[in-house]
């Protein structure tokens, strides 16, 4: 198990519903442990298991959810 650590800055947060899409729709994918976003410092930090789901898939799953990952 290979945990990793992740902060992106991500583009287009202004909301309380705009956390809520981006917790759930990461947090849903497998290998997920934690999301925390920071909607005033535009930030979305991930915890995850990095042999069960990728940085570039997490990234995607934002930037589907409408936001732009920096």
């Amino acid at each position: 198990m290979s945990k990793e650590l992740k902060t992106l800055d991500v583009e287009g947060m202004s909301c309380s519903h705009c956390e809520h899409a981006v917790k759930k729709s990461v947090g849903a994918l497998t290998g997920v442990d934690s999301v925390a976003v920071d909607l005033k410092g535009k930030k979305v930090t991930v915890e995850y298991d990095a042999e069960r789901v990728n940085l570039d898939k997490i990234k995607e799953t934002i930037e589907d959810q409408g936001y732009e990952v920096k």
